[in-house]
């Protein structure tokens, strides 16, 4: 009998994102010698309010530290819900909400929840890495969106790459990696195009408190008249950015339907149950401090505005980003890659930045559906990424590195 080709699991098709790279190639850096900018991760310079930290150490004290339900804890859902309602214009009763560990956490759960057999998902042309890792990981086939010149989404790539088998809209606004704010008048276009096909949509919100060039509009705030029954959009949110809290591993998923909402009670239920207790009381803690939202938006706009615009004279940023923690640098008129610049600009100038081309990668299946190996590469392979939430002196030595070794290169 002939013997059988090995089948692998799907997450052995799927390598550890650049960041995770990045980030892994930094600290083997960093132990043989001088220490580095890093401009590769999401870590903001500022941090959670105090009171957080109290909060968190009560509870602990306090013995607040049993099982809890597994929509989350019921004060901190009902005050998220008033948060909704309030900053998002987005109506979700307490029963509606789920507390996760981390934005990350609830999308890949919420996917999981909407994946059925064969089923599409539609995603950004350059996107986080993470959600392309989720969507595979959750059973759905990504399929992939253009973008405009600013890089927000392009509807009508959306219509034009859609099919049959669609059933999830992925959008986010403000974007990781690129900073692209989706508008009002876009976001009805969208709407409409997946209320027209049945479609539900995932809105990842994590850098709400972070634009710039408009408000923050969040998509679910267009259906808040609707039945829940008729409710296509699922909103995910997370604690790690506007205030901060990014060890603390917190965030929340507002779900449209009600029969989703049973999906992913089945899903939290069968592998986390919910966050810690106490990381919950800390998060209810975080709600009551939100007036530290303005100071740290201030600090990334000041950081955009002070810094960022040497990359635009240099050529090598097109616009500021409208809003979130990061921006796409082209580093293609240097005749490199984003991977072999990244390396040099490590390896000669002590910066740490993020190849583009991970953000751009694309799967392949073979004829029986199998994934193939993922490999890098794609629309944005002559781009990086840079996090310039970081602290303002090292985010303006770094840009200082960025265009040196671009021009050094042009020169040849």
């Amino acid at each position: 009998m002939a013997q059988q080709p090995p089948v692998f699991p799907v997450a052995s098709a799927i390598p550890p994102s650049w960041l995770y790279e990045s980030f892994r190639l930094a600290n083997e850096r960093e132990r043989q010698g001088p220490s580095l900018i890093k401009l590769h991760v999401g870590e903001p310079a500022f941090g959670p309010p105090e009171s957080v930290g109290r909060s968190l150490a009560e509870a602990v004290l306090d013995g607040r530290t049993r099982y809890i339900d597994v929509h989350g804890l019921l004060e901190l859902r009902e005050a998220l819900s008033e948060k909704l309602a309030a900053v998002n214009g987005i109506d979700a009763p307490a029963d509606h909400l789920f507390v996760t560990p981390g934005s990350c956490q609830g999308l890949a759960a919420l996917m999981r929840s909407l994946s059925e057999p064969g089923a599409e998902i539609l995603v950004p042309a350059i996107h986080w890495p993470v959600h392309l890792q989720q969507a595979l990981l959750g059973g759905l086939r990504p399929v992939f969106y253009g973008l405009d010149d600013s890089f927000a989404p392009d509807p009508e790539s959306v219509r034009a790459v859609a099919t049959g088998r669609t059933r999830i809209l992925l959008l986010n606004s403000p974007a990781n990696p690129t900073g692209a704010l989706l508008t009002r008048e876009v976001q009805l276009r969208l709407y409409e195009l997946a209320a027209r096909n049945g479609w539900q949509i995932i809105s990842d919100e994590a850098y709400e408190d972070f634009a710039f060039e408009s408000p923050h509009v969040s998509i679910a705030a267009l259906e808040r008249d609707l039945p829940p029954a008729q409710r296509l959009v699922n909103s995910v949110f997370t604690f790690s950015k506007g205030l901060a809290m990014t060890g603390y591993r917190l965030g929340y998923v507002a779900v449209a339907r009600p029969q989703v909402c049973g999906a992913m009670r089945m899903v939290q239920e069968s592998s986390i149950i919910a966050p810690s207790a106490p990381i919950q009381y800390a998060g209810l803690s975080a709600l009551q401090a939100r007036e530290a939202l303005a100071g740290n938006h201030e600090f990334l706009r000041t950081n955009r505005d002070g810094v960022l615009p040497a990359l635009r004279e240099a050529g090598l940023l097109r616009d500021l980003p409208g809003g979130g923690w990061y921006a796409m640098v082209d580093v293609s008129s240097s005749g490199l890659t984003g991977e072999q610049f990244a390396a040099e600009l490590m390896r000669t100038r002590d910066v740490v930045v993020v190849p583009g081309s991970g953000f751009s990668a694309r799967p392949e299946f073979a004829a029986d559906g199998t994934l193939r190996p993922l490999l890098p590469g794609g629309v944005a392979g002559g781009l990086v990424r840079i996090a310039f939430c970081v602290d303002r002196k090292q985010l303006a030595a770094g840009v200082e590195q960025i265009v040196a070794l671009v021009e050094e290169k042009r020169k040849g």
